[in-house]
């Protein structure tokens, strides 16, 4: 309820292949993304809930089953809840190991060709659902961050305090890195073969690419008189980047526009295979408008190397995307309403 244009909506997915079929503008991300809020407790679009709430609206529900589990969620600006099995949570960790999510959209080309922000966004996304203590250490690194940055911006920031928040930084900057580097390991193996079988292609790695050639905490204390002026932290894990390698060379320079959507389709796909293995349970695949963007032979490919298990919302303006017949479930959105087709 009162999620972006839809006032009130209520479906019931098929556990496999689900379309939603629309002009733009009508509801269909804006569905996909209530079933992320609902199971992720967060938009893949925007870092503020609040974005998402309906103009006029006083705040947004989400309330569905996944598998036994029934998930509760209201947000709005002065509160939020959310429930499991009708027992309302004090925190969000047992909430959010119920069920996981992986986002397709033509926006991941930005994991290519964006700035350093879309990649670690990636990875952070990913890490938070499948590396244990990754929370912890990136809700500890951040809050050092932002202290640090308060006080660097200060006439005349005090020494002795920033020196306070050094150690947590560095402790915790050490872990977000380590915890970065473990998951990007493990997800190799599935994003290489992910590109071949969707491109026929070369090797697909990641490489994270440190914003500082030393050790955090030498790099650290050789820009303390630089992050003075500059007044903001100049070095850790907020500015580091990730590189993708086809065959040992960056994407964004080396591959033309359909090798780079090859890419970032891997990379999607390679995630839903590691939260799979890491979870038991294969997460739910949300497919906003990505089929139409391809070419045929591309579409085809993407089609057959998606898990065959997962449950699958697709949102598209066309109907014919899928081959014939490959839809378990098809609805028609219109100005907010979903109706089975």
């Amino acid at each position: 309820r009162d999620v972006r244009c839809i006032e009130r909506a209520e479906v019931t997915f098929h556990s496999g292949t689900n379309l939603f079929c629309g002009a733009n503008a009508q509801g269909k991300t804006s569905l996909l993304e209530a079933v992320s809020i609902l199971l992720r407790l967060q938009s893949p679009r925007t870092r503020r809930l609040a974005d998402v709430l309906r103009r006029g609206a006083r705040g947004l529900v989400v309330d569905g089953w996944f598998g036994a589990f029934h998930l509760q969620f209201y947000h709005s600006p002065e509160r939020r809840k959310l429930a499991m099995d009708s027992v309302e949570q004090r925190t969000a960790a047992r909430y959010l190991e119920v069920g996981r999510t992986v986002w397709f959209a033509n926006s991941d080309i930005e994991l290519v060709r964006g700035g350093a922000e879309a990649r670690r966004a990636f990875v952070d996304q990913l890490a938070l659902q499948v590396a244990p203590g990754y929370r912890d250490a990136l809700r500890g690194y951040t809050h050092a961050l932002r202290s640090r940055n308060r006080l660097l911006r200060l006439p005349r920031p005090p020494a002795d305090e920033l020196a306070a928040f050094d150690r947590p930084f560095l402790e915790y900057g050490a872990r977000v890195a380590a915890l970065r580097g473990e998951v990007l390991q493990k997800l190799g193996p599935d994003a290489t073969e992910a590109h071949g079988r969707i491109a026929r292609a070369s090797p697909l790695a990641f490489a994270l690419v440190p914003a500082h050639p030393a050790t955090l905490a030498d790099a650290l204390r050789a820009t303390r008189e630089t992050e003075r002026q500059a007044r903001q932290t100049l070095v850790g894990p907020h500015r580091d980047d990730l590189e993708l390698l086809v065959d040992g060379h960056p994407a964004a320079r080396f591959a033309s526009e359909g090798q780079q959507r090859s890419v970032v389709l891997a990379a999607r796909l390679a995630q839903a295979a590691l939260l799979a293995r890491t979870s038991g349970c294969e997460p739910v695949l949300l497919i906003d408008d990505v089929f139409g963007e391809l070419d045929t032979h591309r579409r085809a490919a993407l089609f057959e190397a998606l898990p065959v298990h997962a449950q699958k919302l697709i949102a598209t303006t066309r109907q014919d995307v899928l081959p014939r017949g490959r839809a378990d479930a098809q609805f028609q959105v219109v100005a907010g309403t979903i109706v089975p087709d």
